[in-house]
């Protein structure tokens, strides 16, 4: 049995013995009220918990994106090792998604109709190798209403060849602007690679070692990531035309998905703030915002 499979078993056991409060909450749940989006401000959630835009508080996340008038809020739900993704646009709710597993990691296509999640589905950190944790990644079209499932489910080529492990581990989804293809992180045998995905042939391939949590730039030429040495990841610009890569101003360890502010600086979330640092890896880093997390800026 594969873990999606195994996955959807465990959600089902969980809703049943959870069936009274989960029935009474689909019933008489409210629905979330969007926050205004307004081109070029910050989201970010805050230290209550809540995604927030300059002085309005929208929903309650442990991770948020957004991006062409769409906000996707990955968060726990009150069902143990169950995640539950909110997509909001300006008419309000789009659509709510149950995941077995803890939040992890949002994002959402520059066109706003593709929405992505990553959850931890054992352990609780990418520290400590292959075999200490579980996650799984999955990408939902909010135009045609089409699930592609756990890229689990995706064929996966290394260096050309089909890749068939059983311990095989996705994270990190970013998209390009076409709406079928995309970015991630994959993890097998004490390795991890960046792959680039296809939605049309549901094909993964891999790219360059070394490459975790990518966030692609929004002109779509380099991928900010985290690059791991030892027990540490400090973060990194590769360009992906020339293959270029450089180490950004930021030396602390840093375990977070970047968000671009723009084509020239990172943000990034360390401890209990919210961190920008230049691009081309000069400068040094600057507090964006105390008591945040998870930032992104509305375009």
């Amino acid at each position: 049995m594969n873990r999606t499979w195994l996955g959807v078993v465990l959600v089902s056991v969980a809703v049943l013995a959870c069936a009274a409060f989960v029935g009474l909450r689909s019933v008489g749940a409210q629905r979330e009220e969007p926050l205004a989006l307004r081109s070029g401000e910050l989201v970010y959630v805050d230290a209550s918990g809540r995604a927030r835009e300059a002085e309005r508080t929208g929903p309650s996340c442990q991770r948020v994106d957004v991006a062409a008038g769409t906000l996707v809020c990955l968060r726990v739900t009150a069902v143990p090792m169950q995640s539950e993704l909110l997509v909001l646009d300006a008419r309000g709710e789009r659509l709510r998604l149950t995941e077995w597993g803890t939040p992890s990691r949002a994002r959402v296509a520059p066109t706003g109709r593709l929405v992505a999640w990553t959850v931890f589905r054992a352990g609780d950190s990418y520290i400590g190798g292959v075999g200490t944790f579980s996650t799984t990644a999955g990408i939902y079209d909010l135009v045609n209403g089409k699930h592609y499932g756990s890229l689990e489910d995706f064929s996966l080529l290394v260096d050309g060849r089909p890749h068939t492990a059983d311990d095989v581990n996705y994270w990190g989804v970013t998209f390009t602007r076409d709406d079928r293809t995309f970015y991630a992180t994959a993890a097998s045998g004490g390795k991890t690679w960046l792959v680039r995905g296809s939605l049309d042939t549901r094909t993964l391939t891999s790219l360059r070692e070394n490459v975790e949590c990518p966030s692609l730039s929004p002109d779509g030429t380099r991928i900010a990531y985290k690059f791991r040495t030892g027990e540490r990841w400090r973060l990194h610009v590769l360009d992906l035309a020339s293959g270029g890569d450089v180490a950004l101003a930021e030396t602390e360890h840093v375990d977070d998905q970047p968000q671009w502010l723009d084509d020239a600086t990172v943000a990034y979330t360390r401890g209990q703030a919210v961190f920008k640092v230049p691009a081309s890896g000069a400068g040094r880093p600057e507090v964006v915002r105390q008591n945040a997390s998870s930032p992104a800026v509305v375009r």
